[in-house]
């Protein structure tokens, strides 16, 4: 069973699987509103250049963890069906939180950046980046992605192409929104974003019970296989 209609041996399937997972667990337009709000006593000109180094390192963390996250975790002898359904398990439950509580993740996050406190270059990565941008539910999402790859061939570089495309998209839409917060929040509002929170969070579950699915499939195939062959 694939994910998408397209393989993600290709690098156009790759980014389709990647992107939506990537956008619904960082919520950029979402973020965007309460980094205006934590982010008022700064200049236009240091809110750019903060938006500018958040979007890199953001880039930064999401790459790291989609080339290594999942080889790391193979290296301590975890399978990879095993890996697929620890991580989709992650996605759904985060995505399940998000879902039903979306005004809980906004206050976790606000709090989070409330210690924006200092120079700009002081805290571009923590926290504005760490946890804030780019926390522990992004990194288990980019880890659990890396686990849809092909286990070997020429698709392994056409997935890995493809869901690096998908952080470089995901990392320039941090970008253009934290850039235009202070706009987006006046055209869209809080009620906006949590409408639209709970529709990422929506796409989301259904990203990670793909995962699981694709995870038990290759964990009970082998199974059933020996049965039959017994």
């Amino acid at each position: 069973m694939e994910f998408s209609p397209l393989p993600v041996t290709s690098v156009v399937g790759a980014f389709l699987l990647a992107f939506p997972a990537l956008f619904s667990i960082v919520n950029p337009i979402g973020a965007s509103l309460i980094f205006n709000e934590v982010t008022g006593g700064y200049s236009r000109e240091d809110r750019a250049k903060l938006a500018t180094k958040i979007s890199l390192y953001a880039l930064v963390v999401l790459l790291g963890s989609l080339w290594l996250g999942s080889y790391i975790l193979n290296f301590f002898g975890i399978s990879l069906g095993a890996l697929r359904v620890a991580g989709g398990l992650v996605v759904a439950i985060r995505a399940w939180g998000m879902l039903m509580a979306p005004e809980a993740l906004e206050d976790r996050k606000a709090g989070d950046a409330a210690m924006a406190k200092g120079s700009p270059d002081d805290v571009a990565f923590f926290p504005l980046t760490m946890p804030f941008t780019t926390g522990p539910g992004s990194i288990s999402v980019a880890v659990a992605l890396s686990s849809q790859r092909p286990a070997d061939g020429p698709g392994t570089a056409s997935f890995f192409i493809g869901a690096s495309l998908a952080a470089i998209c995901m990392a320039a839409a941090v970008w253009l929104s934290y850039r235009s917060a202070d706009r987006m929040m006046k055209l869209i509002g809080t009620a906006g974003a949590r409408v639209m929170s709970r529709l990422v969070a929506l796409l989301l579950l259904c990203i990670g019970v793909q995962i699981i699915s694709t995870g038990l499939e290759s964990l009970i195939t082998p199974l059933l296989d020996g049965k039959s062959a017994s």
